[in-house]
């Protein structure tokens, strides 16, 4: 399943791509994120990986992000791996003419499981929500300084 999803958020390009590529900042904007660690290769550089732990509910979700570009503040792109899925992100980041950021995210979730299969199937809105709703809450972090997080 692949779709794109895009945000106008009204900050200049440079200082959302700096937000955005800070581990730091993660929480502010990844509702349910618990810890994000460093696996190996450079922080922040292509090759890099690391474990992204979640909480939503009662349900815990642990994924590995490897990041396949990295081109502050054009381009950058990760694959998210967890039980069942594999997602390839390419998010794209442009200057608009009034001087804000177009945030154009592309998904394309790669099924392992025949479980996971069947919910990609079944439930494609639920996936593009959640996109959706990450991107939002970044906007908010991005303009106001609105944070998700707990701590």
């Amino acid at each position: 399943m692949k779709y794109t999803t895009e945000i106008v958020i009204e900050k200049p390009l440079l200082e959302v791509t700096r937000k955005m590529d800070s581990t730091e900042n993660m929480k502010h904007w990844q509702e349910g994120l618990i810890s994000a660690e460093h696996i190996s290769g450079t922080p922040g550089e292509f090759g890099a990986k690391m474990k992204l732990k979640y909480k939503h509910g009662k349900r815990k979700m642990e994924l590995i992000e490897t990041i396949t570009k990295q081109d502050f503040p054009n381009e950058f792109h990760a694959t998210y791996a967890t039980k069942g899925v594999r997602n390839i992100q390419q998010n794209y980041f442009e200057s608009t003419s009034e001087g804000h950021t177009k945030w154009i995210c592309v998904n394309e979730f790669e099924p392992t499981t025949f479980m996971m299969n069947a919910m990609l199937f079944l439930m494609p809105k639920a996936f593009k929500k959640q996109t959706k709703k990450f991107m939002t809450n970044f906007k908010n972090f991005a303009e106001k300084s609105i944070s998700v997080s707990n701590a």
